[in-house]
């Protein structure tokens, strides 16, 4: 394992754990298969492991993890105050003391302000008297760096970049990403600080592998390179020495070996002028066949009549990236099958969603478009004829 530096010039390891996408079991978190694949990290030099408070059942795991095996103080724990949630002065420690003791710890190594759209934002958590209450915090000890979680546009980012003295932040950044959101300015202007930067969505939410264009994956895989699809989204970002950690949602060893595997070898700098052609048809390709820019990363729910958001979107960008048929025959059986279906037509339009949407999709147009694709009418005539089979 290769490591880069913080701003206090400790440690971090290239590759991170993300635990938002732990594996599931029913409505739980299954904890046994997440044990060995955060145990099998840890073991190969992974010393980053990033939760947050709104990640359903993730600190409570990690935490439990960490205790069973005794080795909470030899990794670095992130997490994140979720400031959309905090309505007054009292909740901001109400939060940080039940994350503490989801994850059984009594200090975070890298706390952060969750999800930051704009400056208004943190002027809402300083008015709330924020910044005297993370100055005490720090010199008890209870939180040793300090830093924000970003989805909104360049300028927006290096406005609150500018607002604080911060220890890190963290942003979406990946190579069809390199100009949105935070984007490669916002990274520069970061390290320009001497801020590091922790990268989320590396790979889309596995979009850059699973969902990828057949085009594409036959470039990927007729390239000399012999890089898998995840190996090239991961090797775009270290090539840059901005990047300090970047977080992967490991949920098999294989996935966790092969990813170590590449955080060893990799060199910034070692990208090619051919490498970086590569990209650019990759992302030629992609912009030809998507339809949403969903990343599945669920902040628009949950929908308050059960609309599956980024499962319907995931759908519709999958007819078009693999084929009609399977786009439409997962959506009849993920979401038309369930006892309370998450369709489209529950929607009521309240908008709500798009508060929270990082990519600030329009979400409702989106919806309707998405609806109309996946289901036609001899889908809807079949989805409720099987329902009424199946469903009691």
């Amino acid at each position: 394992m290769q490591y880069r530096s913080d701003k206090n010039k400790d440690p971090i390891s290239l590759i991170g754990y993300g635990c938002m996408r732990f594996t599931r079991k029913g409505s739980s978190i299954d904890f046994e298969k997440a044990e060995k694949e955060v145990m099998r990290a840890y073991e190969l030099g992974v010393n980053y492991y990033d939760t947050a408070y709104t990640y359903p059942g993730s600190e409570e795991c990690l935490g439990k993890i960490l205790d069973k095996n005794n080795i909470r103080e030899k990794v670095k724990v992130a997490t994140k105050l979720p400031q959309y949630m905090v309505k007054n002065a009292s909740q901001i420690d109400k939060y940080f003391d039940e994350e503490l003791k989801r994850l059984r710890t009594d200090y975070i190594d890298y706390y952060l302000m969750h999800l930051f759209t704009d400056i208004k934002n943190w002027e809402n958590l300083v008015n709330l008297g924020i910044i005297d209450w993370i100055e005490k915090k720090k010199a008890a000890g209870a939180i040793k760096n300090l830093g924000f979680s970003y989805h909104g546009d360049t300028e927006m980012f290096i406005k609150i970049l500018n607002s604080y003295d911060w220890d890190f932040c963290q942003i979406q950044y990946n190579y069809v990403d390199e100009h949105t959101q935070a984007g490669r300015r916002g990274l520069e202007a970061a390290n320009a600080k001497g801020i590091p930067v922790i990268i989320m969505e590396p790979l889309r939410g596995g979009k850059l592998v699973n969902l990828l264009p057949e085009d594409a994956k036959k470039l990927i895989k007729n390239n000399p390179r012999n890089w898998s699809s995840a190996e090239w989204g991961l090797r775009w970002l270290w090539n840059q020495p901005e990047v300090t950690c970047v977080l992967s949602g490991m949920n098999s060893v294989e996935m966790v070996e092969e990813n170590v595997r590449i955080a060893s070898e990799v060199k910034a700098g070692e990208l090619t002028e051919e490498d970086f052609a590569v990209y650019e048809d990759i992302k030629k390709i992609i912009g030809e066949k998507e339809k949403v820019g969903c990343t599945g990363c669920a902040y628009c729910m949950p929908c308050p009549k059960g609309v599956d958001i980024p499962g319907t979107f995931a759908c519709y960008n999958k007819m078009y990236s693999e084929s009609k048929s399977e786009g439409r025959f997962e959506y009849a059986r993920n979401i038309g099958m369930r006892a309370v279906p998450g369709f489209v037509t529950q929607c009521i339009e309240c908008g709500a969603c798009e508060k929270h949407c990082p990519q600030h999709i329009e979400i409702r147009k989106k919806l309707k478009e998405a609806d109309r694709a996946l289901r036609p009418l001899p889908y809807k005539a079949g989805i409720a004829i099987f329902r009424k089979m199946t469903i009691r």
